[in-house]
């Protein structure tokens, strides 16, 4: 971008507080036995909204990228990262395809997208979010398929953000780039820096050492009998 639009990364600030809360929760809960439910109720919409704000904003930042398939690379390549560090930990139960690989693939389809008209980009994004349920029911024996969304009766992944049916919102953060902020138009105004700003600016930083630093917090809670 030309100029950096302020307030996508106050956006973002506010996903990525929303995204260690949630993270923390999921510790608790999977890691270390603590009784809540994060997948389902309160802590699941607060967890899927996280996701949704990133994925929003990344479609509108994609409208204005000069190197879409560049960043595409990068985050694809730090998922594979995460990909074989959770596979380490646990070669049962391991991210396959989540929000960096679909981020990444993101990116990197954006470009076929960027010349269609708004209106055709608004149905089509509805169109794959509608895919998203008939696909959500369906199986398959070939394992290849979960980038998709369509996965085996045995598929499981630590974090799944498929192309079907997040790559609509995607579009629609494409979409609304290109009629409200392309425009010059703000939600807003002008801001200046900010705390929420400053940890959008460096989300991606933040997403990748979040967990190690909140394990490490918790191991040591459960020592010292915190928890």
């Amino acid at each position: 971008m030309k100029q950096r639009i302020e307030e996508l990364d106050l956006f973002r600030g506010i996903a990525v507080i929303l995204m260690v809360m949630f993270h923390g929760v999921f510790d608790l809960s999977y890691y270390f036995g603590l009784d809540i439910d994060y997948s389902g109720g309160l802590w699941y919409y607060e967890g899927k909204l996280s996701a949704l704000m990133f994925i929003w904003i990344a479609g509108i930042s994609s409208y204005f990228s000069r190197n879409p398939r560049q960043r595409g690379i990068k985050l694809f390549l730090f998922g594979m990262a995460i990909t074989a560090a959770t596979y380490l930990l646990d070669s049962t139960n391991y991210i396959r395809f989540g929000i960096l690989h679909f981020l990444g693939t993101s990116y990197l389809l954006s470009p076929c997208f960027k010349k269609i008209d708004s209106f055709a980009l608004v149905l089509l994004a509805l169109a794959v979010l509608a895919a998203g349920t008939y696909f959500d029911s369906l199986t398959t024996q070939n394992p290849y398929l979960f980038p998709l969304g369509i996965t085996t009766p045995y598929f499981s992944s630590l974090d799944y953000y498929p192309l079907i049916p997040y790559f609509g919102v995607f579009l629609l953060g494409m979409a609304f780039g290109r009629g409200f902020y392309a425009k010059g138009y703000r939600i807003f105004g002008e801001l200046r820096e900010n705390f929420l700003s400053l940890l959008g600016r460096h989300s991606l930083i933040i997403y990748l050492i979040h967990q190690p630093v909140l394990l490490l917090f918790l191991f040591i809670a459960r020592k010292s009998g915190i928890l």
